[in-house]
């Protein structure tokens, strides 16, 4: 054989060797991923997952184990008077014949322990109006629990047992978290314990226009956006992990296991998961909770503003070049934003260097503020971009701290209502006007011996609920409640109301 046959025999075994090895390694990637094709038979396959080492990381293990045992079933017990006639006549004909029963209603749901010594986080529809909390840890130990504070802003709870030593989440960081990103959620939905899903991220920042409306009470149902208060933060991230009725005040965790959200709600026309559910980002909730703790209830800080969404609409009502950011559609007086110069028309594109492209992301970059701080606005004029620094403020007005109000103005004095009375007077609930001097009760015509069965819609189980309430609506008295509509009763039988304005 001559030279230039040689050299095309040896070209041909290089190629013979060459495909062999291609169609063995083809051959053996097939046999790898075979078990993520549809059909084990081969027939009509579609290949689900190509490569194992694609770089997307599915196991869950390691999240499910550093958050499991830190998150609590809570059941929540609350007693309800009901009223039926005490026969046929009276149901007919009306008349004082009432024979009250009491019913007890028990709700359940989900909290996450954020402190060893016994601080449980859960969101505020799940313990609003209990009248006993027993919460359940996932090693089957069952410890009563107080209520620290509660925020309806935020639907967050802030909830204590008396233990040591527990399992705790770390937190995360919810402003890092990504579109497209595994989370699980964790907690106990219809009562089945310690049970973890799996699902991505799928928005950031959704508002739902639930928060501050009626329909609060069952988050399950499907719902319809209502109007919300300036002090209402709405700002939740969707996702697709299963969230069912139990799972709310849950974890949802990230694929190290810390802590990014608290589950709260889901949209459903038949009350059980059907795709999307909704959490409130830990960043929010880390706030609002350390606020609790420290100041007994949630600083606010305003920056005194009316705020829009920029959609194709407005932008061509009021020649708006850009697309992103929030608009300024009016500035308070003697607010901090006045103060800096902000103006209608301004568009906000950042808060502390923190992309804002909605006003959900707006409210929740402010929201993570306190009275007093100071924060960097990155702002558009027209064409010109800006830096302005705004210094926050308190929902009266001012920078510094507010402190619990006190009801010393209310010219009244309370005590806890005695068995004995709650039997005489055929009631389960209330709190007794042991004296009255000059004040708004006196005011009101509010004799000594009333008995105050709710303020505003809410019943008063104690001293102690009474005079936080009362806080509560002083803090809104310049805003959105500005009295206190009481509900009650004189040892006589006499059911009486009493409007007070604390405003004034």
């Amino acid at each position: 054989m001559n030279h230039a046959g040689k050299i095309v025999l040896s070209v041909m075994l290089v190629a013979s060797v060459s495909a062999v090895v291609s169609y063995c390694t083809v051959r053996g990637t097939q046999s790898k991923v075979l078990a993520g094709y549809d059909n084990a038979d081969g027939k009509n396959v579609r290949l689900v997952n190509v490569k194992a080492s694609s770089g997307i990381e599915t196991d869950f293990t390691i999240a499910a184990e550093n958050s499991v045992n830190a998150v609590v079933h809570i059941a929540s017990k609350s007693m309800r008077t009901i009223s039926q006639p005490a026969d046929i006549f009276e149901y007919f004909f009306g008349g004082r014949g009432q024979i009250p029963q009491q019913q007890a209603q028990v709700g359940y749901g989900s909290g996450v322990i954020i402190s060893e010594d016994g601080y449980i986080v859960t969101n505020n529809h799940v313990v609003d109006g209990a009248d006993e909390i027993n919460v359940t840890l996932n090693e089957r130990t069952t410890y009563p629990a107080k209520v620290i504070g509660t925020d309806p802003n935020t639907d967050i709870a802030l909830i204590k047992i008396d233990a040591k030593d527990l399992p705790v989440i770390a937190f995360g960081n919810s402003d890092e978290l990504k579109v497209g990103e595994w989370v699980l959620a964790v907690g106990n939905p219809m009562n089945l314990t310690s049970t973890v899903t799996a699902g991505i991220v799928s928005a950031k920042a959704r508002s739902l226009g639930i928060i501050g409306s009626e329909e609060n009470e069952n988050p399950y149902r499907n719902r319809k956006p209502s109007s919300k208060s300036n002090l209402n933060i709405e700002s939740f991230i969707q996702t697709d992990a299963a969230v069912n009725p139990g799972n709310s005040g849950g974890a949802l965790v990230n694929l190290r296991g810390e802590l990014v959200g608290i589950n709260t709600a889901i949209i459903s026309p038949t009350g059980s998961f059907t795709g999307y559910s909704f959490a409130i980002p830990v960043n929010i909730v880390a706030k609002v909770i350390g606020d609790m703790k420290q100041f007994g209830f949630v600083q606010r800080a305003t920056l005194g503003v009316a705020i829009k969404d920029i959609n194709s609409e407005l932008a061509k009502e009021k020649n708006i070049s850009v697309q992103e950011g929030v608009y300024i559609d009016g500035v308070s007086d003697h607010s901090g934003a006045m103060e800096a110069g902000i103006k209608s028309g301004d568009i906000i594109k950042q808060i502390d260097n923190i992309k804002v492209k909605t006003t959900s992301e707006f409210q929740e970059q402010v929201g993570l503020h306190r009275p007093g701080d100071r924060i960097e606005l990155m702002v558009n004029r027209g064409k010109k971009a800006m830096k302005i620094k705004v210094t926050l403020k308190n929902v009266q007005g001012g920078t510094s701290i507010v402190k619990p109000a006190d009801i010393n103005n209310l010219g009244a004095a309370f005590s806890e209502l005695s068995e004995a009375k709650k039997k005489h007077m055929n009631v389960t609930y209330g709190v007794e006007v042991s004296g009255v001097t000059s004040g708004k009760f006196m005011d009101a015509g509010i004799r000594k011996g009333y008995v105050i069965l709710k303020i505003n819609d809410i019943r008063i189980q104690s001293v102690a609920q009474l005079e936080n309430v009362v806080k509560d609506v002083q803090k809104n008295a310049q805003f959105d409640e500005s009295g206190l509509f009481l509900v009650g009763m004189y040892p006589n039988g006499k059911v009486t109301y009493y409007a007070i304005d604390l405003a004034e």
